[in-house]
């Protein structure tokens, strides 16, 4: 049986750009951009993994957070179950600490740029949220 990873996953919004970091080669599904964010450790809630993956991978304080969906996906090697939430009220300037490459893209950029599979309900559920 295969184990589920349980992710916190931030989408970091300001005005109408959101921030992302390009996965490292070496890891799962490198090379893809992402919304970052983390592994919820046993002993911590979903927010308490959200607020520490987001200081240590790219440097923000979240303030307020809205949950925008869950999902689960089976990438046949793995399976994750992220919880999403929009991060629009944070302190610092968002960049990567961890060697990857960081943006801020637009919706209609997203079309241009390769994601991991499970992030595509994501995009969608952004695109009816926020629609240009």
């Amino acid at each position: 049986m295969t184990k589920v990873v349980h992710v916190a996953v931030g989408v970091i919004k300001q005005e109408d750009q959101y921030f992302l970091t390009k996965r490292l080669a070496d890891c799962h599904q490198g090379g893809k951009w992402e919304f970052p964010g983390g592994k919820v450790e046993a002993d911590e809630s979903v927010h308490q993994a959200l607020h520490r993956e987001l200081k240590e991978e790219v440097s923000i304080d979240v303030l307020t957070c809205t949950p925008l969906m869950q999902i689960s996906h089976d990438y046949g090697d793995k399976k994750v179950l992220l919880d999403v939430f929009v991060v629009d009220n944070f302190d610092g300037q968002a960049k990567a600490l961890e060697g990857q490459k960081e943006g801020w893209f637009t919706l209609a950029e997203f079309t241009t740029l390769n994601f991991p599979a499970a992030n595509q309900a994501i995009i969608d559920k952004l695109q009816q949220t926020y629609p240009g």
